[in-house]
């Protein structure tokens, strides 16, 4: 694949710094513009064969919603261009879980923070996709970096499905052993 150095949103160019990863929904890159850095995320229509699409753009821009009402800490959505379905986002900076845990950096209180936001996100009915790649420790606080949110169903809870990644456990060995490593692969999505 190749990486564009430069796109638009709302014709305004931002600069593609790299990738920062590649989820179902969306290329999410790096993107600066007048010394600030974004998470532009371009999204795509390629085949899932494990989760099922309607319309993108409005499922992020509904998740975004969703998500600020409920109070989950999520980066701001700064603009949207619907003609080339792209997302401006707030970057946040920092490693993902997902990087800590590979690194052997992970700390207890980022499993504490998780678990309230499953909390949190339970009694609104909802989940998140608690891979590891769409957490981020900054500034004292764990951001879910992704906007996707669904109907709480227990399979897919944090307890049940998210937690087989938040370690070195068989499950994160075997998606480690499939996946580049170094910094700027597309080991999941980052924003």
């Amino acid at each position: 694949m190749s990486i564009p150095s430069a796109l638009t949103v709302n014709a305004v160019p931002y600069q593609i710094i790299h990738l920062l990863g590649k989820g179902k929904g969306g290329y999410s890159y790096l993107a600066g513009r007048d010394g600030r850095q974004y998470v532009l995320k371009q999204l795509h229509h390629e085949p899932c064969d494990y989760y099922q699409f309607g319309d993108k753009l409005a499922a992020e821009r509904g998740d975004y919603d969703r998500l600020r009402a409920v109070g989950i800490p999520i980066p701001e959505l700064i603009e949207v261009d619907a003609p080339n379905e792209r997302l401006l986002k707030a970057y946040i900076p920092g490693p993902t879980i997902f990087d800590l845990v590979r690194d052997g950096r992970m700390r207890p209180e980022y499993l504490a923070q998780v678990r309230a936001l499953s909390d949190q996100a339970r009694a609104a009915g909802l989940n998140l996709d608690w891979f590891p790649t769409n957490f981020i420790p900054h500034a004292g606080r764990l951001w879910y970096v992704d906007y996707e949110c669904n109907a709480w169903m227990d399979e897919w809870s944090l307890e049940r499905w998210g937690l087989k990644y938040w370690s070195r456990t068989p499950e994160f060995e075997a998606y480690l052993s499939k996946r580049p490593i170094n910094e700027n692969d597309a080991t999941g999505i980052r924003g």
